[in-house]
């Protein structure tokens, strides 16, 4: 069976359809990109798999059997995940990207691959104590602020360097420009061949280099295949390609 299989979820918030009848499968080290606009159920569907709340109708398996008969915390720790609200927090760099005090050599060691992964590791290491720096000033007045890219790619050296076998990044470029927004999926899709790896977000960089791609709206999935089949399909998704193709084109004459 599919390593996730979503089948038939419906949530609703009030009179709100959050999701309508949503199923989709992951397969076992397959990269998913998930579109939409803001609202489209994106977010919820993925609250749903983390099992943040339980689905009330429709089903969530995990290799054959529903989600509920794992141990949550066991279930949990089968995922990284990078929200797009990340947190930075007033702890040094190897401990915010492992969450962790006590670090050992080989966590050490898997940190630092992380942040080559998401292309963060130079900026570090030109820090005055490199990956021992402290971030932000609330507790050491001299503490490292970073960009909010740069905080962003610290969050993100956070999925790398947990060993999971699925991957989730809800809107983790939402702080780059689409040069820099299509390097750091580059970078991410070879640091998690052996990971099963859920995009999320509204703009298609993502979905250029995924296996499959779904595109929401409304809490619904409206189509679905790969980046090259939904473009010759000439529906919405080939649409909102053009449309942003056309307004990067002009950022770029523009710089």
């Amino acid at each position: 069976p599919p390593m996730l299989e979503i089948k038939d979820l419906h949530v609703n918030y009030g009179a709100v359809h959050a999701l309508n009848g949503v199923s989709m499968t992951v397969n076992d080290g397959e990269i998913v990109s998930l579109i939409g606009a803001n609202g489209a159920g994106k977010t919820t569907l993925v609250k749903l798999l983390m099992r943040l709340y339980d689905v009330t109708e429709g089903e969530i398996q995990l290799n054959g059997r529903p989600i509920k008969e794992y141990k949550l915390k066991g279930y949990r720790n089968l995922f990284s995940v990078v929200f797009q609200d990340f947190k930075v927090f007033a702890v040094s760099v190897l401990e915010n990207i492992l969450l962790k005090a006590d670090i050992t050599k080989e966590e050490k060691n898997r940190a630092v691959s992380g942040m080559k992964d998401a292309g963060i590791y130079d900026k570090v290491m030109s820090l005055e104590k490199g990956c021992e720096t402290v971030l932000t000033k609330e507790f050491d007045e001299n503490g490292a602020v970073l960009s909010g890219g740069e905080s962003q790619k610290i969050a993100i050296s956070r999925v790398f360097a947990r060993d999971c076998p699925i991957a989730i990044l809800d809107e983790p470029s939402s702080a780059l420009d689409p040069l820099a927004e299509y390097a750091m999926y580059e970078a991410m899709m070879n640091a998690c061949r052996d990971k099963a790896v859920i995009f999320i977000s509204h703009r298609l960089s993502s979905a250029v280099l995924a296996d499959r791609v779904y595109l929401m709206e409304k809490g619904e999935i409206i189509e679905s295949g790969t980046h090259r089949e939904l473009l010759e399909k000439g529906g919405k998704y080939a649409d909102m390609w053009s449309k942003q193709a056309e307004k990067y084109r002009k950022k770029e004459k523009e710089a």
